[in-house]
């Protein structure tokens, strides 16, 4: 049987070429621009995107799902913006069953034409991006360049990776293909074979609030490429973001002649509990979840149907031993901690620094010009608040409130967080970042992870302990993100080494404007499935193939 694909996957197929390249040169490239100048979008782009975004406020967002029970309403903006958008609410049997149904003629309809609808799904939500970058901005309370960026462009760029990878895995066997034996007398054995790329099942994408798209993107286009259903449940404090997606990938689906219900958004009411309940569900074979460790352990425990892709928590590290430019290097660093308030699952927590100080270019440097000279940076960041909010944005939620308020009584706060007002959003809770000093000895403190604006800069023995430090702490904790500084190449690499036992990211002697807790599409993977914030890496190979599996039939030719 050959596909003939739909003519969308024609129309996007330079797209598609020039991704399946990046992956393999594993160079700069990005599809989707990040800046929001009208320069790039057009002049009217931005007020359009805006109007849109608030025509969705106070009302019933515009999604026809089957089986709506009920509105719900639970997201409330960190920016003090009343937002009160209801959304369809659908019992998960429901969901699930519409799921279902909509798999056989996706199944069916083979690679190509799946990866084309997927193309033009990105493409419609990259002609609303600024809808979906104010969406992101006022649910994760992200400023809103950081918005428009992490939560458009680089969330869009990220979905395309995993496509990139999702049709590089699909197609890496032929479709058909002719078998020959010869036999010892008479006419070869001769058969022809066909391989078909057969779906998992239903998947459950569970979202999060500070990163609702970024995060969500990779494991939604994956399995929705390789044929799956997907049910979108967005964190009942950020559902705006994602029931836009939804409802753009729906008339797309619907457009090119697919059951649209092969994208639902599963809004829940307060307390409901429905990621749970859905995760259980029989049908559900592929969950994608960032969020909890609590929540994501107890996913990898129970949901046993189903192949399960988790980023959780981690401790992530940065081991200070000497640096050639003292100055870059606190800028980098400070500016890591700030921004969005060091809600980034990427941002350093743990700053491990000899007692006896550091060798630097401005002459050595004790351990507490080390901390203030940090904090000082963070400081000068966060002082005008005009400037600041540009920065740290809001704060996403009460937990973090709460954090903010337990560390004041641990260590030696070099650098107290502090309440913001903001110049445009008299309800927006902004706090500035915290920097407190431990010692090595504190590690109860510092071997959990502190979500937040929370650094801790630690005093160790030497460098070894740091890096002994480092190790045990990812190897137990887990980490997304690690960076090193160092003059010293022996220490380089065995900070390296110590990076490749625990199996996490490292970032070299940053000091212009790569920062360690951004990652970059088509080059950096995100996270290493390695160590326990995350069982898998956006995106690779192995994050797509097993939401597929190859099944023959084969035929003797006569």
């Amino acid at each position: 049987m050959t596909e003939t694909p739909h003519p969308w996957f024609a129309n996007h197929a330079e797209t598609l070429e020039r991704a399946t390249t990046a992956i393999k040169e594993r160079a700069y490239w990005s599809a989707y621009p990040e800046s929001p100048s009208p320069r790039v979008y057009g002049e009217t782009a931005a007020a359009e995107g805006e109007a849109a975004f608030r025509g969705y406020l106070d009302a019933k967002f515009p999604l026809d799902q089957p089986g709506i029970t009920d509105w719900v309403a639970t997201e409330r903006s960190p920016f003090g913006v009343p937002l009160d958008v209801s959304y369809p609410h659908v019992e998960p049997s429901t969901l699930i069953a519409a799921a279902t149904a909509a798999l056989p003629a996706w199944r069916d309809a083979g690679p190509q034409t799946r990866v084309g609808v997927c193309l033009e799904i990105l493409a419609r939500l990259h002609a609303h991006i600024f809808e979906l970058a104010n969406a992101v901005q006022f649910t994760s309370g992200q400023a809103f360049v950081m918005a428009f960026q992490a939560g458009g462009a680089h969330a869009l760029d990220r979905a395309l990776e995993a496509l990139a990878y999702s049709y590089a895995e699909m197609t890496r066997h032929p479709a058909t293909a002719g078998w020959e034996k010869p036999a010892g007398k008479g006419d070869p054995l001769r058969m022809t074979k066909t391989f078909h790329v057969v779906p998992r099942g239903v998947a459950l994408v569970i979202g999060c609030n500070t990163f609702p798209t970024w995060n969500s993107y990779p494991g939604l286009f994956a399995s929705l490429a390789t044929g799956n259903p997907v049910v979108v449940k967005p964190h009942p404090g950020a559902v705006l973001p994602l029931a836009i997606t939804v409802r753009y990938a729906r008339a797309a689906l619907e457009e090119a002649g697919f059951d649209p219900n092969l994208v639902q958004l599963a809004a829940e009411a307060p307390g409901e509990g429905l990621a749970k309940t859905l995760a259980l569900d029989p049908a559900v074979r592929i969950i994608d979840f960032t969020g909890s460790t609590e929540f994501g352990d107890w996913l990898e425990t129970n949901a046993h149907q189903a192949s399960v892709y988790t980023e959780k928590a981690g401790v992530n590290t940065i081991v200070i031993d000497s640096t050639d430019d003292f100055a870059g290097m606190c800028r980098n660093i400070g500016f890591s901690l700030t921004l969005y308030s060091g809600q980034m699952c990427t941002t350093p927590q743990n700053i491990l620094v000899p007692a006896g100080g550091i060798e630097t270019d401005q002459g050595h440097k004790t351990f507490d010009e080390v901390a203030h000279s940090i904090a000082a940076v963070v400081a000068k960041l966060t002082g005008d608040p005009a400037r600041a909010v540009e920065l740290t944005g809001a704060i996403v939620n009460d937990g973090v409130l709460a954090r903010l308020a337990e560390v004041e009584a641990v260590g030696t706060a070099v650098l107290p967080s502090a309440p913001v007002t903001h110049p445009s959003f008299a309800e927006a809770v902004v706090r500035t970042p915290t920097v407190v000093t431990l010692t090595a000895a504190d590690s109860e403190t510092y071997g959990r992870e502190w979500f937040g604006p929370i650094t801790f800069v630690i005093a160790t023995d030497s460098t070894t302990s740091s890096i002994d430090i480092f190790r045990s702490t990812v190897l137990a904790k887990g980490a997304l993100t690690a960076a090193v500084y160092s003059t010293d190449e022996s220490v380089l690499s065995a900070v390296e080494s110590a990076s490749l036992d625990a199996g996490v990211h490292l970032s070299c002697n940053l000091t212009g404007g790569v920062f360690v807790n951004q990652s970059a599409a088509f080059s950096d993977f995100h996270a290493t499935g390695a160590n326990p914030a995350a069982n898998a890496a956006l995106t690779d190979g192995a994050y797509v193939s097993n939401r597929f599996r190859i099944v023959q039939s084969r035929r003797h030719t006569a």
